[in-house]
């Protein structure tokens, strides 16, 4: 198994160096120099130098570069920058016209096994450099999913305790404002566009037509009505309703209760489905999505999908699908 070479050269690539670099000087002084130039650290080099000035003739070229080598290789960090040097050196040097003759094909034969081993050797830096970045990109990608569903988790236990609160509210009106605002926050929260409530007036300035909210989906836009009644819905809030979304073109009605509708207010919505995708909601269905951690445009689509296949404009999560 291939070393990092940010500590260590790998055997196969130490030894052809030992092999190598001896070749590439025809005297031992050479030898010396070449690993110096490359930044080996004379105190590495001193001792050679010096059994060179006393006993010339014991020293052995070959010897002399296995126990530097030896000993650079197992200084970590700290001869990183010398070991690199000289790797450089040997894969890029190329007149072999200077060495003794019987080591020129040597050495030559020797630099190509070398280049094979670091390029060799690049490939896998770069395989596992790659395997590394994947896998710190997806444990980012978990941490940053784990994070928004835990931000998701806290807003809608935060948007549950705001709608438990509105039962506290006695005035039917004021309620119902509080009712939109939150509805308002809940949309917001699943990055559906929202239209907050207004109202049209006519020429004299006269409030004509109040509208709670527009939502979109998908680039279909929905006239939302809410209701937080004690009684269930009845048609006549339902066909108003209705005027509203068949005054315009290719807009859908979304009414959401608190208290559920009447017969015949569900009837009056599927016979508007002929001409209109209409649906109808209900604030549990909205506690059961926050509770789930479900999405809140998922819910529009379905209960849309359904009112437009099924003719069933009245469909509730957690019960009809």
């Amino acid at each position: 198994m291939l070393h990092d070479d940010a500590y260590h050269w790998p055997p196969e690539l130490l030894e052809l160096m030992i092999e190598a670099i001896p070749r590439l000087s025809r005297s031992k002084d050479g030898v010396l120099a070449f690993l110096r130039g490359a930044g080996v650290s004379e105190v590495l080099l001193s001792p050679h130098r010096q059994q060179l000035a006393t006993d010339r003739s014991s020293v052995n070229k070959f010897k002399l570069v296995r126990a530097v080598l030896g000993q650079l290789n197992e200084q970590g960090d700290q001869a990183l920058g010398a070991r690199r040097e000289l790797v450089k050196r040997v894969t890029e040097f190329h007149d072999f016209s200077t060495l003794w003759p019987e080591d020129q094909l040597k050495a030559k034969g020797l630099i190509a096994d070398i280049r094979s081993t670091v390029n060799v050797k690049d490939s896998f830096t770069r395989m596992r450099q790659e395997r590394d970045a994947e896998r710190a990109s997806r444990l980012a990608e978990q941490r940053a999913e784990r994070e928004r569903l835990a931000q998701k988790k806290h807003r809608n236990e935060k948007l549950r305790t705001q709608l438990s609160s509105l039962f506290t509210i006695d005035n039917p009106h004021a309620r119902g404002l509080a009712f939109e605002e939150v509805l308002n926050e809940i949309f917001n929260a699943d990055d559906v566009l929202v239209r907050e409530a207004f109202t049209l007036h006519n020429e004299e300035g006269k409030p004509v037509e109040q509208i709670d909210g527009v939502i979109e989906v998908d680039g279909s836009q929905y006239i939302v009505e809410v209701k937080w009644w004690s009684e269930a819905v009845g048609i006549d809030p339902v066909c108003r309703q209705l005027v509203r979304v068949f005054g315009r073109a290719d807009v859908r009605g979304l009414f959401i209760s608190a208290s559920g509708y009447t017969p015949s207010a569900v009837e009056e919505c599927v016979r508007a489905l002929i001409n209109r995708v209409v649906i109808l909601g209900e604030l549990r269905e909205l506690v059961f999505l926050m509770e789930r951690g479900d999405s809140i445009a998922d819910w529009v689509r379905e209960k849309a999908r359904i009112a437009t296949l099924e003719r069933r404009p009245f469909a509730l999560v957690g019960l009809d699908f």
